[in-house]
């Protein structure tokens, strides 16, 4: 590709003059890896954006996409249906956890997360409690792009030129490097403690105006941080005591990263709403899904006058294309055991921990955090360049044919959930030289 016709893509999250003067470009990918411009295979530790949890052009999603494309490329589903969204949501239904039982489809996390607040607000409407409009996120929590997920997120950057317009609070976030640092799965000390927070937010703000809690069972983008023992359970008892929503946003632990289907299962916590995305196709097609409680959906049908009872949906919701990607994906993660390959105390869950926390002692490295197949290592801050060395080891790694995500002074691996020891092998091999390359 000619390199001086990048002009006209307004790129997102990403520094367009730096990237536009050094192009990374993509051509292809298969299975554990991509393939560059110019024609290098480079390890991918990321499984795209968190989402090619079967690795990247498995045969079976294809197909299926195809196929559908030439069946029905397209269908309403304002007012109109088409059978394989009623089949994929059965389906969907019998994964969940608990009573979980009703599925909305959306293109995106992001849609997902707005989805979900909109439910929040609609079942307390439904219960003559429609004063309770104020949500309440955390510090470092990622909810997405629109401007429901950017107010109850907790990163600056992602609002500070945006507002926030809904009515929000924010939990601190859970790091605590003094007693917490090099954990290997889930923290030991302060979750009852740091949980206990919501209870002073709940005085603060008095329960009849929140609506919901809505975090992500382990915190994604603001720094891979798993919840501390004890926390997310003690989360849930608090919203119970005071009749509030609890929303998990899965987009990224969801379908296997926590080996098993969802992260509400693995930590045995059962959220009011939870949403989805990313790995509910594999990447292969936009599609989001959000999945709520009987007594949400109930509550929403029972006040509804007659006609339409939620007024809330999107022009490609359960797109015919994307429910035919969905079900092939979920195929191949039940033929292949994908979704229980990576939990904790399994085989490459553990070959994956003791490769990563190999790297203590190194330069510069001042955490190692993990849960299953997801994990940060964090840096110490370069001088005079704060939030630099996460994109620093990024570079040098893809020097070397690996990708993998910046986070500040951090870097996260979130690799597809078909990695094998040989992957894990390359992977602390160019870490490590990275590293040492960084801070020699």
């Amino acid at each position: 590709m000619n390199h001086q016709n990048l002009a006209a893509h307004w790129m997102p999250f990403t520094p367009n003059k730096g990237f536009k003067a050094q192009p990374r470009m993509l051509t292809g990918a298969k299975g554990m890896y991509w393939t560059t411009d110019d024609r290098r295979q480079v390890l991918d530790m990321t499984a795209g954006l968190w989402c090619c949890n079967a690795g990247h052009g498995h045969p079976h999603i294809a197909e299926a996409i195809a196929r559908q494309a030439r069946e029905l490329d397209y269908a309403p589903c304002f007012g109109f249906g088409h059978p394989l969204s009623f089949e994929l949501s059965e389906r969907l239904a019998e994964l969940a956890p608990g009573n979980l039982n009703k599925v909305f489809y959306t293109n995106s996390g992001s849609e997902s997360v707005d989805t979900a607040l909109k439910m929040a607000l609609a079942y307390h409407h439904a219960r003559g409690q429609a004063g309770r409009q104020l949500f309440i996120g955390r510090e470092r929590g990622y909810h997405g792009v629109n401007f429901g997920g950017i107010a109850v997120g907790g990163i600056t950057n992602n609002y500070k030129a945006f507002g926030q317009w809904l009515a929000v609070d924010h939990l601190s976030h859970t790091q605590d490097l003094g007693r917490n640092a090099f954990s290997k799965g889930l923290p030991e000390h302060g979750g009852i403690e740091m949980a206990n927070e919501l209870e002073r937010l709940i005085k603060l703000h008095d329960a009849s105006r929140i609506a919901a809690v809505i975090i992500e069972p382990i915190t994604g983008a603001g720094g891979v941080l798993p919840p501390p023992v004890g926390y997310l359970k003690r989360i849930r008892e608090i919203c119970d005591q005071h009749d509030i929503l609890l929303i998990f946003d899965e987009v990224i632990c969801g379908f296997g990263r926590t080996g098993n289907a969802f992260a509400s299962q693995t930590f045995d916590v059962l959220p009011d709403i939870m949403t989805t995305a990313k790995g509910l196709t594999n990447g292969a097609a936009p599609m989001g899904a959000v999945f709520a409680g009987d007594h949400i959906y109930d509550a929403v049908m029972a006040s509804a006058a007659a006609g339409v009872e939620f007024f809330h949906g999107y022009t490609y919701s359960a797109h015919p294309l994307a429910c035919a990607a969905a079900m092939a994906t979920l195929d191949v993660y039940e033929q292949d055991g994908l979704l229980y390959r990576a939990a904790q105390g399994g085989e490459i869950a553990d070959y994956f921990e003791q490769g990563l926390h190999s790297l203590k002692g190194l330069p510069g490295v001042i955490d190692i955090r993990n849960y299953s197949l997801i994990a940060a290592v964090e840096f110490e801050p370069l001088a005079g360049k704060p939030g630099a060395s996460g994109s620093a080891v990024q570079s040098m790694a893809w020097e070397q044919g690996m990708m993998l995500r910046s986070l500040g002074d951090a870097i996260a691996m979130s690799p597809p959930l078909i990695i094998e020891k040989h992957h894990v092998d390359q992977t602390i091999g160019i870490l490590e030289k990275s590293i040492r390359q960084l801070y020699n």
